[in-house]
Order: structure tokens, then sequence, then C-alpha cells
């Protein structure tokens, strides 16, 4: 009996997929479970099972073809049966729908080098590390979805930016004691995640997405935090921050990290969160502007940690160690006042160890 292979909806918000690899071809034996194709949505490449065992005996997805989701990809079927015309015709009609859907939807005008066919004709890929002056080096995929996603930030967000600096000074100390005892050795980042997440309990707007005409609120506190991986950034999904301990927190940051680097996150790693944290201070970044993921109201650019000379009430100096932190917000979610308020509470908690013991 005919089984149509359709596009799952393989996170809360996808919609459509492009199909970039068919791993089976038509007569091909599939066994339940078997990985049969690979798609992409605007945040990860996913491989998809075979539902059921079977042989294939149509494939109506084209590489590089762009579907919604519970459209057909492939018809799987008995060894001799033999498809009827009726079924065959209703497959092909949704992915014509589907592909001239797609192709209503893009706006962006393609620029090629008229010496090559395409840019990926033009040059193989090679990793990024490798790169040398004169080269042409193709986008990866990482790469494409994040610049998809910043461009459609900069043109339909309106921000504004708020810049505060945090005396970390106690914090560093008692971030050495902490990791002087105990497995789990806890970063900077789980501090800043643990205090977003107190904050974002006390000023609940900045959990907010716009919707229509009116803010919708998080359901729960889910924070994502940039991870570097070989062909750009991915911004991995810590969930249900402001109720975990630092060590919990650290735990789960770190296989995070972990299967990010290694191409292991699934995609419900990468959605769901109301708040970045970008974190370019082990790079030597003392500040920047970070760019607002679209559905989110916020992120939060966070720079390295600077021994500074500062003056002290009794008029000595101190040798401080100070953080900037640049916070990027949707002004049509949150106003420069709530958002202030709520930046500064941030810098408060990071700036006294209590809050954490």
């Amino acid at each position: 009996m005919a089984i149509e292979v359709k596009l799952p909806r393989l996170g809360r918000t996808m919609e459509n997929g492009t199909i970039v690899d068919l791993f089976v071809k038509v007569a091909d034996q599939v066994k339940k479970g078997d990985v049969i194709f690979e798609v992409e949505t605007d945040k990860a490449a996913v491989e998809v099972e075979s539902p059921a065992d079977g042989f294939v005996k149509y494939i109506a997805a084209e590489l590089g073809g762009t579907l919604s989701v519970g459209d057909p990809v492939m018809v799987l079927g008995d060894k001799n049966e033999k498809l009827p015309q009726s079924l065959i015709d209703s497959v092909n009609k949704a992915i014509a729908a589907s592909a001239a859907k797609a192709a209503a939807d893009e706006t962006e005008p393609v620029f090629a080098d008229p010496g090559a066919e395409s840019a990926e004709a033009a040059v193989a890929p090679i990793p990024l590390s490798q790169a040398k002056l004169g080269a042409t080096v193709p986008l990866g995929r990482i790469q494409k979805i994040t610049g998809q996603k910043m461009l459609r930030s900069k043109r339909e967000i309106p921000c504004f930016y708020l810049n505060a600096t945090a005396d970390v000074t106690d914090l560093v100390g008692f971030r050495a004691e902490l990791n002087s005892s105990g497995e789990e050795k806890i970063s900077y980042n789980d501090f800043i995640l643990l205090a977003l997440g107190i904050g974002l309990q006390k000023f609940p707007i900045m959990t907010g997405a716009l919707c229509g005409d009116a803010i919708r609120l998080a359901d729960s506190i889910d924070i994502g935090l940039t991870v570097s991986v070989p062909d750009g950034l991915v911004v991995a999904v810590v969930r249900d921050v402001p109720n975990k301990g630092l060590r919990r927190l650290a735990r789960d940051t770190k296989t995070l990290i972990e299967k990010a680097r290694s191409s292991k996150l699934l995609l419900a790693d990468l959605e769901g969160a109301c708040i970045t944290v970008s974190n370019l201070g082990t790079f030597g970044v003392d500040s920047f502007i970070p760019v607002v993921v679209p559905g989110q109201c916020s992120i939060l650019g966070v720079g390295t940690i600077v021994d500074t000379a500062v003056a002290q009430s009794d008029g000595d100096i101190a040798i401080r160690k100070l953080v900037n932190m640049t916070l990027s917000v949707d002004h049509r979610v949150a106003n420069g006042a709530y958002a202030g308020q709520f930046l500064d509470f941030v810098r408060k908690l990071l700036e006294d160890r209590n809050n954490f013991a």
C-alpha cells in the first residue's frame, strides 16, 4: 500500500524547508528508521527517517526545492506495486504549489558573476581557517542562514542600544573559589545567563515578541547562547534558566556547547529563546553592538573583563575588574526606560556575589 512521506514539522515555528540531500533513489528498499533525506530550515539541517518499511516508488522533491510542512517528498510502496496516476498527479501538484509560493516570496535579486555559472560552481568549499588573500570563499550553510536572519532584523526591527559597565571584581573571585572545588566548572556565561534569567522574571516585557497588535510574553525563560562553530555562529538555547542553580546551568551549557561544536544540535536546541547572549570577551573585544534575533525582544553583547583603575570614595585609586555590556532592544516591544531598568538590575546582580551564593 502506497505511503506518502511528507515534510514533517521539525520545530514549533517551522513552516517550510529546503531539501538539501536525498539518500535514496527510486526502487531502493528502506526500513523504518532509515535516513532518507535531509531538510534545511531557517535554523538547522535535519536528517529525516523513513516512517515505514517499503520500496521507493516515486520521488517528487528535487534537491534545492523548498517545500511547505506536510508536502509530499516521496512515495513508498510494495516492491511490485504500481502507483495510480492520480496519486502521482496529486503529489506533483502539491510540489508545484510550494515551488510557486517560494518563488513569490523571493524578493531579493540575485547578482551572479557573469564569468561563472554560479558562486558555488566557481569555487570549491574550503575551511575558513585556510582562507588566503585573493581566494573566493563560499558561504557555509550556517553563514547563509545567519545572514538571512540578520538582514531581516536590520530591515524590520527598529532598535535602540543601551550600554552599562559592571564591576565584576567580586564575581571573578567568587568564580575562582567555586571552581577550586567541584567537578563542574562554572563559566562567566553561566553567571550572565542566571542574572538575565532573574532579571527577566522581574521585567517580563523583555521576554516579549511582537504578535500583530499585541506583545506575546514567553511561557518560560529560555535564553540563547551564541556558540562559535567551524563555519560561523549558532545560538543554542538554555531552558528554564532562573530555576537552575549555577552547577546545573554549567552542566547544561557545557552539553549544548559540545553538541554545537560536534554538529549534534537538534532543532529543539535552537528555537524558543526569548533573549540571546553574545559574549566576545574571550576574543579580547571590549564592546560591540549585537543584532537582535528576529522573534526576540533583545540581545546582550558582552565584552572582555578589563583591569581598570577606578577612583574610590576615599580618594584612593583601586584596580577593579570591569566588563562592558551592550543591550540591543526592539523598540516596538520595550521602551528605553523599561529596558534601562532591566539592564541596570542585571548589572547590579553581577556586581554582588551574594546573588549567586
